[in-house]
């Protein structure tokens, strides 16, 4: 029997550069993925692992729930809600077009499982551009968001702290974790279970909506908020085969 079956969405971009060398300027282009720590961790734990890129996302995520159900998890990691939101169909055709992020949250209802992970461009994000305070995802989440610019950037490092050491997200973690250099600030929900935290705020919320569950991921699962130290880290694949497996009731 295959494993759980994992849609992963963002963790990639493009960057345009330009070098300007006295008289001379020149630009070039050049595109990034950073997926391959959360890739290597579930598909370790045996789990099938598919991935869409920022980018594709127009062209390849699911548009209703009944596709979504093709996947046991969801996760959007550092991609806005903008690209779901904005399709070229609307954005220049001004066609209507299904509503993906309230396709996840019909999804979660039937009983889907769902995680965002934080990054500059999920929950609120930098400049509040990951924009779901407003969306959809916002009544699905396990947290209350901010409404503007939710990131904490520490420098110097931050070590997780685990508060729910009997919990199925905390199975066999040991609770000396490495540091993060950052996070988005979340709200945790009533009802909502917080398995681990930076400084005085959540790092992992779990919850539920409808006949699904939900986490809440506070801080990265690449680098930069998530060093390499964390991202190599012993327990970082059995974290998030823990996560999957309560999202999937395993833990039951």
């Amino acid at each position: 029997m295959s494993g759980p079956r994992i849609l992963f969405v963002g963790e990639s971009w493009q960057v345009h550069v330009q070098e300007t060398k006295g008289f001379d300027v020149f630009t070039y282009d050049y595109y990034e993925t950073a997926v391959q720590y959360i890739q290597s961790a579930l598909t370790g734990a045996g789990c099938d692992f598919t991935h869409i890129p920022a980018h594709m996302v127009e062209f390849s995520f699911p548009n209703d729930p009944e596709a979504l159900r093709a996947y046991d998890v969801v996760m959007f990691s550092d991609v806005g809600a903008n690209t779901f939101n904005l399709p070229m169909n609307v954005f220049q055709r001004l066609t209507p077009t299904p509503n993906r992020l309230e396709a996840v949250r019909d999804y979660v209802a039937a009983g889907g499982a769902f995680v965002m992970i934080g990054g500059y461009l999920t929950f609120m994000g930098i400049q509040g551009r990951g924009c779901y305070r407003n969306s959809a995802l916002a009544e699905v989440l396990p947290v209350e968001l901010l409404p503007g610019d939710d990131r904490v950037e520490a420098s110097a490092g931050v070590k997780p702290r685990l508060l729910m050491k009997d919990h199925p997200i905390a199975r066999g973690l040991p609770e000396d974790w490495p540091s993060v250099l950052g996070y988005n600030r979340l709200i945790p929900k009533r009802g909502a279970e917080v398995v681990a935290a930076l400084n005085d705020d959540p790092m992992i919320v779990a919850g539920s909506y409808g006949a699904g569950r939900v986490v809440a991921y506070a801080t990265d699962c690449a680098p930069h908020w998530s060093p390499e130290a964390f991202c190599n880290w012993a327990g970082y694949p059995a974290l998030w085969k823990n996560i999957v497996d309560w999202l999937t009731k395993k833990d039951q």
